[in-house]
């Protein structure tokens, strides 16, 4: 794995622990130092050579917007990371439960082109900016940028005009207001692949990471 790879395998696992970073190569565990909590992590030097974008939002049925908006966050940067809003944070938000659950809506983004990695998010913010350590943080249209660490760049997307691609809009046609749907997922056609995991707790140095490739290829 190279540099970047290293380090999206740490922000999924939130640092490697020693059984995770003694399967890596010798030249892989050069990468990376120890922190104070016993875990592992990239160098600041080999992190300093890309760019981490952050975006975030609840993501709750998948469309073209989305996948839009998505692709130029991630034109921000070398590695886009998405931090999906917990169920009882939609709840809050939204004033209605989401339509799917946290770690369903997750999975479903990590299957996205411009997506490298995926997250369900915490009730602390900071958690996952210590974790990702993002670069540049991209807020939607919609969303109201806040106060971000010193080093952090923000970005204020524009809105992507696609006429009915709302996901307010989508519910209310669907009938879905107020409604769950376990067990199901929503389908997003050929901006979708399949791939295998950043990584596992098992045996992180084999398992594949998602190319570069871009939503126009």
């Amino acid at each position: 794995m190279d540099s970047k790879q290293l380090h999206l395998l740490c922000v999924k696992e939130n640092g490697l622990g020693e059984a995770a970073a003694a399967k890596l190569s010798s030249q892989e565990r050069a990468l990376l130092e120890k922190r104070t909590d016993g875990k592992y992590v990239l160098l600041p030097s080999e992190r300093a050579k890309f760019k981490v974008v952050l975006t975030g939002g609840v993501f709750d049925i998948l469309h073209p917007g989305h996948a839009l908006t998505l692709e130029r966050a991630r034109a921000l940067g070398d590695i886009l990371v998405v931090v999906v809003s917990t169920d009882a944070r939609v709840e809050q938000v939204k004033k209605r439960k989401p339509i799917h659950s946290a770690e369903e809506r997750c999975n479903a983004l990590s299957a996205l082109l411009p997506v490298d990695l995926a997250l369900v998010g915490k009730e602390n913010m900071m958690e996952t900016f210590e974790r990702v350590q993002p670069d540049i943080v991209a807020f939607g249209y919609d969303q109201q940028p806040f106060a971000l660490p010193a080093h952090c760049k923000s970005v204020h997307l524009a809105e992507v005009e696609l006429k009915g691609h709302k996901t307010s809009q989508i519910i209310r046609e669907l009938g879905l207001e107020g409604k769950t749907l376990e067990g199901k997922t929503v389908g997003f056609g050929k901006l979708a692949r399949n791939r295998k995991p950043i990584g596992n707790a098992g045996n992180p140095a084999k398992e594949g990471m998602k190319p570069k490739r871009s939503i126009r290829s």
